[in-house]
């Protein structure tokens, strides 16, 4: 699907979305909108409210994630604005057929890609270059007592993350439950 604003890239998780804006560029630089509610939902049939904003600056090798909310679950629509990392989305629905597989993609200031993650789904990423500027939409608010992790290096997913060494996690994220272990979705 396109938009003369934006393509729609689908993942090997159909409701996994990867929006390519349109970008002007010349010698003195770049323009691109980064939101257009209209246009979000014509390219992707996704009608949402966005209420919360998020931005993060991590160092090479650290690994945020894998998160969710049990409740208050979140959409999210990321992308990155300077540097690149790897962007994982687990599927955590039970009843859905892609239940327990990822899609992994490389989101970057060069390639200007944003992902659409939809609620029921865990999100990590692992920045692969110096530093990476990461930014988010939110479908919900934050709420510390819903907030999970699964474990990012659980065997039962294999997520074949690009890691180069050991990559720096936080200790809430340390404690990250397996796939089997975890409270899901329906």
């Amino acid at each position: 699907m396109s938009n003369f604003n934006l393509k729609v890239i689908k993942t090997i998780i159909p409701d996994v979305l990867i929006l390519e804006p349109l970008v002007f560029g010349d010698d003195r630089g770049f323009f691109y909108e980064s939101f257009n509610e209209r246009v979000f939902a014509e390219a992707t049939g996704v009608n949402t409210r966005f209420v919360q904003d998020n931005h993060s600056r991590s160092a090479q090798n650290v690994m945020r994630g894998l998160h969710y909310q049990i409740q208050q679950p979140q959409g999210k629509l990321v992308r990155v604005t300077s540097g690149e990392v790897c962007d994982v989305v687990v599927d955590i629905r039970r009843s859905s057929p892609t239940f327990g597989q990822w899609t992994a993609n490389m989101l970057s200031d060069k390639n200007k890609y944003m992902l659409w993650v939809p609620a029921g789904f865990a999100h990590g990423f692992l920045v692969t270059s110096d530093y990476a500027e990461f930014l988010y939409k939110t479908t919900d608010y934050w709420e510390p007592a819903y907030e999970r992790c699964i474990l990012w290096n659980d065997p039962e997913l294999g997520i074949k993350w690009p890691l180069s060494g050991e990559p720096l996690i936080s200790a809430k994220d340390r404690r990250g439950l397996p796939l089997a272990q975890s409270e899901l979705f329906p």
